[in-house]
């Protein structure tokens, strides 16, 4: 493959915000459509978890076999081909076995491209450690940029008749405070499969204009599957064990987020929600997706002037700061929005730190399989666990006569995130030096 003069950073970047936009179309709504479909509690669960079900696998074998026989743009389209009409058919069933069985296809095929999309970005750039950036920024608008057609797509288009509004402006108003809710807004919710199925389809055509990026030969990346071993090993340094563990907590901490915020904004006051009107919900959202990428200008700089541990620290305990707003002020909504900014601590001060620490105390030739390692907390077992028990608390222990206890429920994470904190305060304890964890650099002081 020749290297091309010039970095095709437009394609790239439109590549990411494809592949983010497709995932944030459709989650964030989901956890309050599976219930009105009559969806039990475990039926739930088991759509929930294709996801984190297919980042195990892919983190073990699917990316892997991808990377090794396939051209990554031309597996690119197939993926989003065939994931795209799965997801889709999402939008056209209410039955649970053949819900399920697109969903995992969808997934199956969605999550090893979340690899693939940077391994074709890597492949094209001539200065990745200048160029990822701003490419991978893309993905974050795309997710930012999923939300706002709902503001249109999920409108009580009856209302907005009846009041007839006159002249443009008096009608846009009238559309933006027009929002679906209840029943009718958990129906049309289906129109977030819509979305995501067309941009899947979009992105299948549009990745074979992306740079041709080859197969892998056979006997490259040959020692993958011991290097996933010895990045195991590591686990043998308590330093290195803690933070495993703290990250498999806050990573169900950060899926409890996404489990009942959608359902928290969208109930009515008077049942103990925000209230705020079906279209506006995932634009709220998103605020959160804003505010990551502004903390992440700021991230370098804090991880300076306070090390590893405090930044990680203050990115847990942003969680417990929003559960609390949430638990103890529900008839606030400015408050509730404003506190969605959190959302860009808690990723970057602790899932972007975390992968940084990774990169900067593990040996070379298996940092990328300690990532791995990572990953499969925070996108596999985390999610597992939040998406297995979420549903259950939100359903059957915290809503009695179709009236929810939303203090109760987010006080189970917000004590869960800090109690993590706590732990990673008392027990996380990194060398200066290499020779501890025979790994590299010293943390940042």
């Amino acid at each position: 493959m020749t290297t091309p003069n010039k970095t095709p950073k437009g394609s790239l970047f439109a590549m990411m915000a494809l592949e983010f936009f497709i995932w944030g179309a459709w989650l964030p709504l989901i956890f309050g459509y599976l219930p009105s479909l009559g969806f039990t509690p475990v039926q739930q669960a088991w759509i929930l978890n294709a996801f984190p079900i297919a980042a195990i696998v892919g983190m073990f074998f699917s990316n892997q076999y991808a990377d090794r026989h396939f051209a990554a743009e031309k597996f690119l389209a197939f993926s989003h081909l065939v994931g795209g009409l799965a997801i889709l058919g999402c939008a056209f069933t209410r039955q649970f076995t053949p819900f399920f069985i697109l969903m995992l296809v969808h997934c199956l095929l969605y999550v090893p491209t979340i690899s693939i999309t940077n391994s074709i970005a890597f492949a094209a750039m001539k200065d990745p450690a200048k160029e990822f950036g701003i490419v991978r920024m893309g993905g974050t608008i795309g997710w930012i940029l999923a939300a706002w057609p709902f503001t249109f797509i999920l409108v009580d288009w009856a209302k907005v008749d009846a009041a007839n509004a006159q002249g443009f402006v008096n009608w846009l108003g009238t559309v933006l405070s027009s929002g679906l809710s209840g029943d009718a807004l958990k129906d049309a919710t289906r129109y977030t499969f819509i979305v995501a199925g067309v941009a899947s389809l979009v992105l299948a055509g549009f990745s074979l204009t992306l740079p041709h990026t080859p197969a892998k030969k056979a006997g490259e990346g040959g020692a993958e599957n011991l290097a996933w071993l010895e990045a195991m090993k590591l686990l043998k340094h308590p330093f290195v064990l803690v933070l495993w563990l703290v990250t498999l907590i806050d990573s169900f901490v950060h899926n409890c987020y996404f489990n009942w915020t959608g359902v928290f904004l969208g109930t009515a006051k008077e049942a103990g929600g925000v209230g705020i009107a079906g279209n506006w919900i995932m634009p709220v959202m998103s605020i959160g997706q804003i505010a990551e990428i502004l903390t992440m200008f700021v991230l370098g700089a804090t991880l300076k002037a306070f090390g590893w541990r405090t930044t990680m620290i203050f990115g847990i305990l942003g969680h417990a700061a929003r559960f609390a707003v949430y638990a103890f002020f529900p008839q606030s909504p400015a408050l509730i929005i404003v506190v969605q900014i959190l959302h860009g601590i808690c990723y970057a001060f602790f899932f972007a730190t975390v992968y940084i620490f990774v990169d900067a105390y593990f040996p070379k030739d298996i940092r990328s399989s300690a990532q791995g390692l990572f990953n499969v907390q925070i996108l596999g077992i985390g999610a597992l666990l939040a998406n297995s028990i979420c549903p259950w608390l939100i359903q059957n222990v915290y809503t009695v006569k179709s009236v929810t206890d939303f203090r109760g429920l987010f006080l189970v994470p917000l004590i869960t995130a800090s109690v993590a904190a706590i732990a990673l305060a008392l027990f996380f304890h990194p060398p200066k030096d290499t020779s501890a964890a025979g790994s590299p650099a010293a943390a940042p002081h």
